[in-house]
């Protein structure tokens, strides 16, 4: 009897970020695959299932994808309910259209169960809307990991005309920061380091785009997953989640309070119309 897969998204972090089908998977799953990023408590939610690990993580040894895929369909074909837990979602900079792709090549029976992807979860959780009415229309994400990655759609954005999100990108911010510059963002764009957002390392750095690059990160938070925004939307977080977890301020206080009272004014104006 073949069993079947559950390519499953875990979210930022917060096992109560779950959806409820997710969570009803864990509990029925004989084997559980499982990333670098996942949450540990998640484990309390398979209680009776094995666990292995397959997680990978820049610079450090990692299972081969081919070996990942080679296992969900050979364990699926053993009969066994299969839960291959991605962090964020299984769609989203996860390989999880890989997966999708072998399984489906291999005749396996699968699923797909959307997670809330870090690209949206991350921002929200440190009070950033990637959108928000008079400020920002519109918001593009992209991989920070490599520069052929993110440089084709940062060269082509106009300038302040999209909220930018990047994943895997806080080793690239400086470089990214500059490019940004180069090609007309105001060197005073509010930005903002969102770091194990949904996890009790929370952390928040805001400031404004040229300071991002000598953004000191701290050495508690060494591993954690990070998000860089760039776009006034940024300016938010301070207004909108004062309390978020552990936050830090640039040294530039005037320009980070001036660039941070223009969209809050903005909004306020708004309201006042509707």
């Amino acid at each position: 009897m073949t069993g079947h897969v559950s390519l499953v998204g875990a979210g930022p972090g917060d096992p109560d970020l779950l959806t409820l089908r997710a969570v009803r998977r864990l509990a029925e799953a004989d084997l559980v695959l499982y990333d670098a990023l996942a949450s540990p408590e998640a484990r309390a939610l398979a209680p009776e299932a094995r666990w292995f690990y397959v997680g990978k993580r820049a610079g450090r040894a990692s299972t081969a994808q081919e070996t990942i895929n080679r296992l969900l369909i050979r364990e699926a074909r053993r009969g066994y309910c299969v839960v291959r837990l991605k962090s964020g979602d299984p769609f989203i900079f996860g390989r999880g259209g890989e997966e999708a792709q072998a399984l489906a090549e291999a005749g396996v029976p699968f699923e797909v169960i959307p997670g809330v992807s870090s690209a949206l979860a991350a921002p929200a959780l440190a009070g950033i809307p990637l959108t928000h009415r008079g400020v920002s229309s519109a918001f593009v994400v992209v991989s920070g990991h490599a520069e052929a990655a993110y440089a084709p759609l940062l060269d082509a954005l106009p300038p302040a005309t999209a909220t930018v999100v990047v994943l895997m990108g806080l080793g690239a911010r400086g470089p990214i920061a500059q490019r940004l510059i180069v090609r007309g963002w105001a060197a005073g764009t509010p930005s903002a380091i969102v770091l194990g957002a949904g996890t009790p390392a929370a952390w928040r750095w805001v400031g404004p785009l040229d300071a991002l690059a000598h953004s000191v990160l701290p050495a508690e938070s060494a591993g954690a997953p990070g998000v860089l925004v760039v776009g006034e939307v940024a300016a938010l977080a301070q207004f909108l989640n004062p309390a978020f977890a552990t936050d830090v301020a640039t040294d530039i206080a005037t320009n980070a309070a001036t660039n941070a009272a223009q969209p809050f004014a903005a909004l306020t104006a708004l309201a006042s119309r509707t």
